[in-house]
């Protein structure tokens, strides 16, 4: 039940603890995200997992859309409480079966559970926060969210390069346990005072929704595992790819995948941005570390740079505000992330200093963060009342499977050209960012023109990064 009292911010009395929680929940999701790019070099050299490298980024990006629907849903029905207990479980065990890994199948199949948690999880603290805080401080919890995933961004990599270095890998996983379960404790009294009666006209359950969710995330599996099945791998490539964009249809807006002007050409840019960025930059920490001998103390380091761009980059087109148009920011953004790109492509093919594909990938954060926010905005613009939810966990969704289609891709590329495996793998995240500088001028919607479905489905925002 939502407490109306006005004066009191979100770390007034009847929030302290709810906000904490909740923040250390996000803080700790970012952190794990981003902590696990800069040692999964040093963890694929350990277990031998070169095979497999991409699937472990992929399958938990895949696996988080089914927790994504299927906590929405069930929050819906029932409110956040059993979600969020359920979530905060899986996403723990996941990092107990990764963190205690003797083999790179196992990593993989934690990674899985550990994706499927903290999609979920991510849903039922936004449904939390609609139930437990008052309308008016909405915007300042929405903020302290986003400032638990900068905080990580700044500070993960370096400090999972540390933990790596001077003790093991498996406790970038492990000790992330401890500090769980405290978080999660400061929540629960917010959610015992919920009122968790169910509505006398319960919400149904998507079953449709969470198939398609699921289809999706086989195939993203299946495109990943293509590669080690001799004579017909190809094959079974050419259709995963097929199922993922089936499924991906009815859980975006029409339009979407042929990029019809306005709202669908949005979501679709979104997942090409995910595409693009998210497929190269698990790889460049690795190309520091196996060709230019960098730790994965200082690999960890350029995802900090690209990083603290992403921040103030956001900061810098919020501050515009309207004298930098939408269409303008998303354009620039696309342009940077394509050279960013094209830096870090330079750099492996032609053995460039890495400091050329360092400074490269900061531009990649500074056109994140131009085009991140401006999606976000436009998402809602173009949306009603009755389908803002819908709308947003399209954008989510198109995120979510962009990044891991992507990194299924080039993990199938990885393997495919062992003579030059990193200029292989950002060639064709090159291509991709091509693709969503092509696209960009598409997310204006014609004057007059109504370019939002009236498929209303309440899931809220999200996002990976602010």
């Amino acid at each position: 039940m939502t407490t109306d009292t006005p004066t009191a911010g979100i770390l007034g009395r009847p929030y302290l603890l709810a906000t904490v929680g909740a923040c250390a929940l996000v803080f700790l999701s970012a952190f794990e995200s981003l902590a696990v790019t800069t040692i999964m070099p040093l963890v694929s050299r350990d277990l031998d997992g070169a095979a497999l490298y991409a699937l472990a980024f992929a399958g938990p990006l895949a696996t988080g859309v089914m927790g994504m629907v299927g906590a929405g849903n069930w929050s819906d029905r029932r409110g956040p409480a059993a979600p969020l207990y359920s979530s905060v479980a899986l996403f723990v065990l996941g990092l107990l079966i990764a963190g205690t890994a003797g083999s790179m199948e196992i990593l993989v199949l934690g990674r899985l559970v550990q994706g499927l948690g903290g999609g979920a999880m991510t849903v039922a603290l936004y449904v939390l926060v609609a139930r437990v805080y008052p309308p008016a401080l909405h915007p300042k919890i929405f903020a302290a969210f986003a400032a638990s995933w900068v905080v990580p961004s700044l500070v993960g990599p370096f400090a999972a390069g540390v933990v790596a270095q001077l003790s093991s890998w498996h406790w970038v996983f492990l000790g992330v346990v401890g500090l769980v379960v405290p978080a999660l404790l400061m929540v629960v009294p917010a959610v015992r005072g919920m009122d968790s009666e169910p509505a006398a006209d319960p919400v149904p359950w998507a079953f449709g929704r969470m198939g398609w969710a699921a289809l999706a995330a086989v195939a993203v599996l299946g495109l990943n595992l293509s590669a080690g099945v001799p004579g017909v791998g190809g094959v079974i490539a050419a259709v995963a790819l097929v199922l993922a964009l089936v499924a991906l249809r009815p859980l975006v807006p029409q339009g979407t995948l042929t990029a019809r002007r306005g709202l669908p050409s949005v979501i679709l840019v979104r997942g090409l941005a995910s595409a693009a960025f998210f497929g190269a930059e698990v790889y460049l920490p690795y190309l520091l570390t196996e060709r230019y001998a960098f730790t994965p103390t200082f690999a960890g380091l350029t995802l900090t740079g690209a990083a603290l761009a992403w921040a103030g980059a956001s900061a810098i087109q919020g501050r515009l505000g309207s004298r930098l148009a939408d269409d303008l920011a998303i354009k620039i953004g696309a342009s940077l992330v394509l050279v960013a790109i094209l830096s870090t492509l330079a750099t492996a093919a032609f053995a460039l200093p890495a400091a050329v594909a360092i400074v490269g990938w900061i531009l990649a954060g500074g056109g994140m963060g131009l085009m991140y926010p401006r999606l976000s905005v436009m998402t809602l613009a173009l949306s009603t009342p009755e389908n803002q939810g819908f709308n947003s966990a399209a954008m989510s969704i198109s995120d979510s499977l962009g990044g891991a289609l992507s990194l299924a891709a080039t993990g199938l590329v990885f393997a495919a050209f062992s003579a030059s495996p990193f200029a292989a793998v950002f060639a064709l995240t090159a291509v991709i960012a091509v693709v969503g500088v092509v696209m960009a001028p598409r997310v204006a919607a014609r004057p007059g023109s109504s370019d939002a479905p009236g498929a209303a489905d309440p899931q809220p925002e999200l996002t990976r990064r602010p």
